[in-house]
């Protein structure tokens, strides 16, 4: 296995518009994040993922873009993206970037002029389709409600969008389009960015016949994924741009089986790095926030993770997450807000000791939780609003239902501004935040963290420094020890001679450590006190054998 500064990585994403707002304006901006480098660095990462920055309209709150090299007017300038970049790096932190290049805004230039006309210059760097039978292409879903295909009246024909109608899909089988998003990663790049996280990339390469969905999958995402050419861009993509710098690249993988995977990301395919894979995230589509969902138990999501460090490998490289902006709040999801302190230092163990890069999410390090929202209204998320009205409004669904299923799963959980103080609107701002303040901050908030020793923010630091001093944590051999126990999770990282052992208990009832401690010093635990035959509710411990 080759061992490279990516994978030893650890990394911290920020999702600007909840930050930190420099300006009062109630959106968080890159001066936001410039105030805060300190207290990033002050947790020991490596990397900062910043969520999408460049000029849009916001309908999907960044990931609809109008301009691929220009700052979104909200975040500031291009010279406030160059302090931020500058702070980080004088700080021995990379930056790492949005890549959203499977879709574009309909704002774009390219599309505004590609729908001028058919015979217009830009028509083919955006996907159309005429009418069949007077109506849609073909029956492919949008993630975000909704027929994927929308009637555009100038030209009277329908052009793709995977996503909202304001997000059209880019044409990858035109090579002067591909051609422009390279030249767009080179201007990153050579500002100095460090690399990209590729949102949807496995989206890119369409099967051109455009078939309808197969009989048993109709509204299933994947059926999108891993189209015929999209190892031909990659590697296309690789050669012309990535091969030339030393950077880090991380490709959201929706639709990609671990059996897969390899084909990503193998060290032989000079394709992308390591892989964001989704097996482990919350079900949500549509008939969720109507019916509901049921969550995974602990053996499956134990197997979850064995199967893709068994696909992966020494040849491969995966990455470690619980929580991102897509996602409701890990602690809400995976620990138990009634334990906060031991179930969120629960997952931060998990998250830091498995083969595979981490990446720590905004606010998780201080254990925020999800938000209460009381009414639709306050929800800002496409997806849920979009959704609401096809389902609620129009088909007549349980309103109070959509709501409490939201109220679980909505994306805009983890969105919520960042909780530094007590002060109002949480520090955040001086104005109106964007989105509605979890109620909690009084309690759970950065300063609060800060000065309470036994903080998970503290636990963040422990274990971050436990991982750096130790290669085993970042490359040892994942053994998974007890696969069929219904509440204890236990494994050892091996490498070179090294051998660590790690044991959490995913609940609320102590359970007993049925596991032969005899050669094995404690490194680490989640609680101070304890014994060492039993596991309180929640608790993690890290043993070194001796």
């Amino acid at each position: 296995m080759q061992k490279t500064w990516w994978k030893e990585a650890i990394v911290y994403q920020i999702y600007p518009r909840s930050f930190k707002d420099a300006n009062g304006d109630g959106i968080g901006d890159l001066r936001g994040i410039l105030e805060k480098l300190d207290y990033v660095a002050s947790l020991g990462v490596d990397v900062v993922w910043l969520s999408p920055h460049f000029k849009s309209p916001n309908v999907d709150n960044g990931y609809d873009i109008s301009d691929y090299l220009d700052i979104m007017d909200e975040f500031g300038t291009m010279e406030d993206f160059d302090a931020v970049l500058a702070g980080l790096h004088e700080r021995g932190i990379k930056l790492i970037i949005d890549l959203v290049v499977n879709h574009s805004s309909d704002q774009h230039p390219w599309f505004q002029a590609a729908r001028t006309a058919k015979d217009n210059p830009y028509r083919d760097y955006y996907i159309w389709r005429p009418p069949v039978n007077g109506q849609t292409p073909n029956d492919w879903r949008a993630f975000f409600a909704g027929s994927a295909w929308e009637l555009d009246e100038t030209t009277g024909e329908y052009y793709l969008h995977l996503f909202t109608k304001e997000q059209p899909d880019l044409n990858w089988e035109n090579p002067k389009l591909r051609h422009e998003v390279y030249k767009a990663m080179r201007f990153w790049l050579d500002k100095g960015v460090d690399g990209f996280r590729m949102d949807v990339i496995t989206f890119i390469s369409k099967d051109q016949t455009y078939p309808p969905y197969p009989e048993t999958r109709f509204g299933d995402f994947t059926v999108y994924a891993n189209g015929p050419r999209v190892h031909e861009f990659l590697h296309e993509m690789n050669r012309e741009v990535l091969s030339k710098y030393d950077c880090m690249t991380v490709g959201e993988s929706f639709g990609v089986t671990a059996e897969q995977a390899l084909s990503y990301v193998g060290e032989g395919r000079h394709e992308l790095q390591t892989i964001y894979h989704f097996d482990h995230v919350t079900v949500r589509n549509p008939h969720t926030f109507v019916n509901g969902w049921q969550d995974f138990n602990l053996q499956e999501l134990k197997a979850i993770f064995y199967k893709w460090d068994r696909a992966l490998g020494d040849q491969g490289w995966n990455t470690m997450y619980f929580g991102n902006h897509d996602n409701p709040r890990v602690i809400s999801r995976f620990g138990d807000p009634a334990h906060h302190k031991a179930s969120g230092k629960m997952i931060a163990t998990l998250l830091l000791t498995q083969r595979a890069t981490p990446y720590l999410y905004q606010g998780d390090e201080i254990g925020m939780t999800n938000c209460p929202f009381d009414a639709i209204e306050e929800f800002n998320d496409v997806e849920v609003l979009n959704n609401y009205k096809e389902f609620v409004e129009e088909k007549g669904a349980d309103d109070a239902a959509y709501l409490a299923n939201a109220n679980i799963i909505a994306r805009d959980h983890a969105r919520t501004p960042m909780q530094w103080n007590t002060a109002p609107q949480a520090g955040f701002t001086t104005g109106m935040p964007w989105l509605k303040i979890n109620p909690n901050y009084t309690e759970i908030n950065v300063e609060a963290a800060l000065a309470d020793p036994d903080s998970i923010f503290h636990y963040y630091r422990q274990l971050i420094a436990l991982r750096k001093a130790n290669p085993a944590l970042t490359y040892g051999a994942n053994e998974d020890i007890l696969p069929e126990h219904p509440q204890v999770w236990a494994y050892t990282r091996t490498f070179e001679g090294v051998c660590f052992l790690v044991v959490v208990n995913f609940g609320k009832t102590t359970q007993a450590l049925p596991l032969d401690l005899s050669g094995y010093t404690l490194s680490l635990s989640n609680l101070n006190e304890g014994t060492p035959h039993t596991l309180a509710p929640y608790e993690s411990r890290i043993y070194q054998r001796s």
